[in-house]
């Protein structure tokens, strides 16, 4: 027994020999001591909200909402362990974004009105530790890629190139966000959805020396919680290492900052730098210097060559601040595309097929064109909230059974001139085809409801009567006419055959309505044969939305050229592949998501770009090639929903508002017919109050006392809901925050009815006379009055006959 002691005893310590000399090379491991992530700035920001909902709420002031937002903004190899040894003072670039970026109010992008929401910024800045730092180096240098030659920004000499798919390190980056937020499963799904979601921007400094690919003799895993070595000067100089590298998420275009599929973005100081843009426009491009380079800090200004951009540290921490602001404006918290207040409960997106072929049908799964229903319905789902059902159907029609719609295609054709610079250096003018979508979509929403119940009904019947209405479900017809064309053929205006009578009486569908709480978002999706190889619709894209319906063309030529360039190769489109652009559209339609490189500006009275975010994990843009929505910005649909309800409700009491306060203007005057006048020292909604709500002057009423007390009473109730409100949407339990947002609304519709109900009919008793129409009634003297008429006329022809002198 005591061998047998003795071997248990040598295993195990040779067990905990080999943990305890694998330990130091593990990277994200909880240590005591490890920092956690607190969440709880709303308690800090709670009173100061409250104020400013009830400014809002009682003194009528153009105060918008209050609702915080948190963002962690994550410094990677800036502790002396990156590029350069390079250090950055973490709460010197917090309390750089605290002053410099304290809010930020989203626009509408349909509207280009400010919503009456404004986010209270609250940036949390902290560095990451060195085994996370090397275990992201490790995963880098293994998803390096040859990619031929480029040239270096500052001297112009050709160095090796390298891509990285920014998909394949990307799971590195969602451990480094699990292990820091304490979340480790990164799935979503709605149960999930109401807790705490931290949303995290890591910045990025690599040392390129230490995971050079070309360098097979570095052993990262020893350097992991290894002293960092001291850089001499000479080192500092080739701390770019002699390459660059730069990221193509999904094959899109090449950037240094993408967007993943988590709830983070990716900054990466250390790469490209990438030059990227629309041709011959200024508005928008990336360039080198677009991002701020440690070279430029670190290095002495005489030693960059021929270059004068040298900056200070303060000046690359402002250059970070203004990055992080950015990505909050353009992809954390973005402008509203379309403002949608729909209380629907059922969604039902038509996927219509129009085509003019019988080559090829997308519909068809397994092909390279096909159009994958069910991955469309799944992103759709992440961007309504729970409870909502969303059923999507899809088939496809010929174009030439809807002559109307054949009509509208052709219609919509458009062409407009364009100058292209080729290689002998000439401008040369050109016409280019493109579908107009404004045209397109006027007609097509005519047929939607039809098309999509038809599609319903085939593919579900037990839902037709749950989506749709009618209201007549069988009507006479005359045989000429359908239910989607509404005109008669010319023959069928011939006098002689409307004589030719038929016994038999054909029957059809009646008009189509749709039910209480259903929202029905067509997807029309133009598969055409034998066009214009380049044809595309508006703004060089295939798609084109509307607040209520999404058009896609689709044809199968090869690729089409843009006048988008990423680096120095243009960008391509290929239109046989409609994917995408439906994910597009229907996040744009359904979730409110505008592109991440769009934003409304007041300045110029328009949208305007900035392609900098233009890349990553989301279906939006020439830069992009992602059919998937990242969880980042399904937060941001969901939000946007709550967002449009709030908005309309605050509107809605500040119309309430003012209409009490014109009637009370109008109204409220002394006997010499002058405004009410009291002490100097009030105002006139003082008075008011005191005369509705404290009943402490004898001025007359012109309203009952009920009326504001009802009022005072809803204003109260509110102002807890929205503190309420921005507190869930806080923590994002954004099913609270739906619901919280739903009763908001429908409130103050009700309390707006009753206020003009009530105003109306005080209005008709305020008034100093009124007219009142009677019929007249008959009465005896009228018939007296008649007779003596008559016996006045009778005397008077009697007189005159018997007085002639003839007589």
């Amino acid at each position: 027994m005591a061998s047998i002691r003795l071997i248990f005893f040598a295993f195990f310590s040779i067990l905990l020999l080999k943990s305890s000399q694998s330990a130091p090379n593990q990277a994200y491991r909880r240590d005591p001591g490890h920092p956690q992530w607190h969440h709880s700035a709303f308690h800090d920001v709670r009173e100061s909200v409250r104020s400013d909902v009830r400014s809002m709420l009682h003194s009528r002031a153009e105060v918008p909402f209050q609702v915080p937002l948190e963002v962690n903004v994550v410094l990677v190899g800036f502790s002396g362990d990156g590029g350069y040894r390079y250090q950055l003072d973490s709460q010197k670039l917090e309390e750089f974004l605290r002053v410099g970026f304290p809010s930020h109010r989203p626009s509408c992008l349909e509207t280009g009105e400010p919503l009456d929401i404004e986010h209270h910024m609250v940036f949390n800045a902290f560095p990451a530790a060195q085994p996370e730092l090397i275990a992201l180096e490790k995963a880098m240098k293994a998803a390096m890629v040859p990619a031929g030659t480029a040239r270096e920004a500052d001297f112009g000499r050709e160095v090796p190139a390298f891509d990285v798919d920014a998909s394949a390190v990307e799971p590195e980056f969602q451990k480094l966000y699990s292990y820091l937020f304490d979340y480790d499963n990164m799935g979503y799904n709605a149960d999930e959805a109401d807790r705490p979601m931290p949303t995290a921007i890591f910045i990025v400094n690599f040392d390129k020396v230490r995971m050079d690919p070309k360098n097979k003799d570095i052993d990262l895993d020893s350097l992991m919680y290894a002293k960092p070595s001291h850089l001499t000067e000479e080192d500092i100089k080739q701390q770019e290492g002699g390459y660059i590298y730069r990221y193509h998420y999904n094959g899109g275009g090449a950037s240094q900052v993408w967007l993943g599929s988590g709830r983070f973005v990716v900054i990466d100081i250390s790469a490209g730098p990438c030059t990227y843009g629309k041709i011959e426009t200024e508005e928008g491009s990336v360039s080198s210097k677009t991002l701020p380079r440690l070279r430029n800090t670190m290095l002495p200004k005489s030693s960059i060559a021929a270059n004068d951009h040298a900056t200070t540290h303060d000046n690359f921490i402002g250059q970070l601040a203004a990055l992080i602001g950015i990505t909050v404006q353009h992809v954390i918290a973005p402008d509203v595309r379309f403002e949608t207040v729909d209380l629907a409960t059922r969604l039902l997106i038509p996927i219509i097929v129009l085509q003019n072929h019988n080559r090829y049908n997308i519909m068809e799964k397994g092909q390279n064109y096909s159009i994958d229903i069910e991955a469309i319905e799944a992103e759709v789902k992440k961007m309504v909230h729970k409870g909502e059902d969303v059923v999507i159907v899809g088939g496809s029609h010929s174009l030439h059974l809807h002559e109307k719609l054949a009509i509208a295609v052709s219609k919509a054709m458009r062409g407009h001139s364009l100058q292209e610079t080729k290689k002998d250096g000439r401008f040369h003018v050109h016409t280019k085809t493109y579908l107009d979508g404004a045209i397109l979509k006027e007609e097509m929403e005519r047929s939607a409801d039809v098309l999509a119940a038809g599609l319903l009904e085939v593919s579900q019947p037990s839902l037709s009567d749950k989506y749709f209405l009618r209201q007549h479900w069988m009507e006479e017809s005359d045989g000429v006419s359908d239910s989607l064309i509404k005109h008669k053929p010319i023959w069928a205006t011939n006098p002689k055959s409307q004589r030719k009578k038929t016994k038999k009486v054909q029957k059809k569908h009646g008009d189509l309505h749709r039910t209480y709480g259903t929202r029905v978002v067509p997807v029309f999706v133009l598969s055409l044969a034998d066009v214009d190889p380049h044809l595309m619709m508006d703004d060089e894209s295939l798609l084109w939305t509307s607040n209520d319906v999404v058009i896609v063309l689709q044809h199968q030529s090869e690729k089409i050229p843009l006048s988008y360039v990423s680096e120095t190769e243009k960008r391509h489109v290929f239109p046989s592949q409609a994917q995408r652009h439906i994910v597009a559209g229907l996040a744009s339609v359904v979730g409110g998501l505008s592109a991440p490189y769009e934003k409304a500006s007041h300045v110029h009275e328009r949208p305007v770009v900035n392609w900098l975010l233009a890349a990553g994990c989301h279906p939006f843009g020439p830069f992009s090639n992602a059919s998937r929505v990242s969880q980042l910005l399904q937060d941001v649909a969901l939000r946007n929903t709550i967002y449009a309800r709030v908005d309309s409700a605050l509107h809605r009491i500040r119309e309430t508002s003012e209409s009490v306060q014109a009637f009370a203007g109008e109204y409220l005057r002394t006997p010499l017919g002058e405004p009410v006048k009291g002490k100097k020292n009030k105002t006139t909604t003082e008075l008011w109050i005191e005369k509705f709500y404290k009943k402490e002057t004898n001025m007359p009423e012109p309203f009952p006392h009920e009326l504001v007390d009802r009022l005072e009473k809803f204003l109260d109730g509110l102002e807890e809901q929205l503190v309420d409100l921005s507190s869930l949407l806080y923590d994002h339990r954004l099913q609270d925050a739906n619901a919280n947002s739903t009763e908001i609304l429908q409130s103050s519709i009700l309390t707006q009815q009753y206020v003009e109900h009530v105003l109306e009919y005080e209005r008709e008793k305020m008034k100093c006379c009124e007219i009142k129409f009677k019929s007249p009634k008959q009465s005896s003297q009228s018939l007296v009055y008649a007779g003596i008429l008559i016996a006045g006329i009778f005397v008077y022809f009697v007189v005159i006959f018997f007085s002639s002198p003839v007589r």
